[in-house]
């Protein structure tokens, strides 16, 4: 007597589908055999990209977030039984749902966070992928996963390391956590050079392919900065437990020493389909489309500590994860609105985090924010870096 069985897929929703995590996603998902089902995808411009993705993988819904730009699209493409909802607020709904296992969120910037929070007070496993939400608002994150049992798990390839890492171990024998960096394309470049920084110079980089504002992110070292905030939050350390190291090839993601002395380190090609992997199969692993090392050729693993005075970001993370309170929201929005300037050929490339800086000495600092406060020093922020550049 012989008798089968029928796996049902985890159904994910995979917010910000057209971007560089949610398209790797997407590869993930199409490559798992059956294991992973993509069930809700949004995008907020890139509308084509999206109708193009929900004939491949036939959502249940899809989720155009800017009513502006889905006005303007012929949606007619869509599959049967494919729904269509326009709006950003419908994300909360969607990642609610009951046929929601996993939600992907993808969402770059402090436009993330809503969409995080009521995927985590619906009890969720929540795959981050971006930054924002742990690091405007880390304890209120903590409290609602405490309290509904929602499950966070890490997509950002320092952090899937450093959780991947910690499976060796208990969480009180760990000493510190090491977060590697590329260095971006500045690594080596001089203080005056970084003043002539022009933007096509910062979204060249060397070894990682992602969005603009995580690009200029990497190469102002901020993305380190804002990543010891995540981890300060994400594995409850102090600040003084997390360090920066550099490390141009980009195999090493992070690293965890133990209080024995023991360095337990993950490694692999750079590619963000392993990592994402990891957390949407979590507990298990599966056969994947991430690219695998190569025994068989020779190659080298440098490793370096930051210059601090070419990249200031750092310290401003470390003391943002000593500080907490009101501090990550406001370096948060004040960076993305810096970022946004440059790129607009408003701001150089070397005021970037000083301008970030500037704006968070100047901010009253609050210990224990609400989510109101937190939402309306993230737009004073914003508000301040304008007025700093005298927009």
């Amino acid at each position: 007597m012989s008798s089968s069985t029928t796996i049902s897929p985890k159904n994910i929703a995979v917010l910000g589908a057209t971007g560089s995590i949610g398209t790797s996603a997407l590869e993930v998902i199409a490559a798992s055999g059956g294991r992973l089902r993509a069930g809700v995808l949004s995008a907020h411009r890139s509308l084509e990209q999206l109708t193009s993705q929900a004939r491949r993988f036939r959502p249940d819904l899809v989720i155009a977030t800017d009513p502006l730009a889905a006005a303007d699209h012929d949606w007619t493409d869509l599959p049967a039984g494919c729904e269509l909802r326009i709006g950003a607020e419908h994300l909360d709904a969607a990642v609610a749902a009951d046929g929601v296992d996993v939600v992907l969120a993808g969402i770059v910037g402090a436009a993330g966070l809503r969409s995080v929070r009521a995927a985590l007070e619906a009890g969720k496993t929540v795959a981050l992928a971006n930054k924002e939400p742990l690091v405007m608002a880390g304890p209120l994150i903590r409290e609602i996963v405490a309290r509904t049992g929602a499950m966070l798990l890490p997509v950002d390839s320092e952090h899937s390391a450093v959780f991947q890492a910690m499976q060796a171990g208990r969480r009180e024998e760990i000493r510190k956590i090491v977060l590697t960096a590329s260095g971006g394309p500045f690594r080596d470049w001089g203080l005056e050079q970084l003043r002539e920084v022009t933007v096509e110079d910062a979204l060249a980089h060397p070894t990682w392919e992602m969005g603009p504002k995580i690009t200029v992110d990497s190469a102002t070292m901020m993305n380190k900065a804002l990543e010891i905030v995540e981890a300060r939050w994400l594995f409850d350390l102090a600040a003084e437990q997390i360090s920066v190291v550099i490390h141009p090839q980009s195999i090493v993601h992070s690293m965890v020493e133990y209080v024995d002395g023991s360095v337990l380190a993950q490694l692999s090609p750079p590619d963000m389909k392993l990592p994402i992997q990891y957390a949407l199969t979590y507990p298990e692993r599966l056969e994947g489309v991430a690219r695998r090392m190569d025994w068989e050729q020779a190659f080298r693993l440098e490793f370096e500590p930051p210059d601090l005075r070419r990249f200031e970001a750092i310290e401003l993370g470390l003391e943002v994860a000593r500080q907490g309170g009101s501090c990550g929201a406001v370096v948060n929005g004040a960076n993305e609105a810096a970022v946004a300037a440059f790129l607009d050929r408003k701001l150089p490339f070397s005021e970037i985090v000083p301008a970030a800086k500037a704006v968070l000495a100047q901010h009253h600092f609050e210990s224990h924010p609400t989510w109101e406060q937190l939402t309306g020093l993230d737009r004073w922020a914003r508000q301040e870096v304008g007025r700093w550049i005298g927009c």
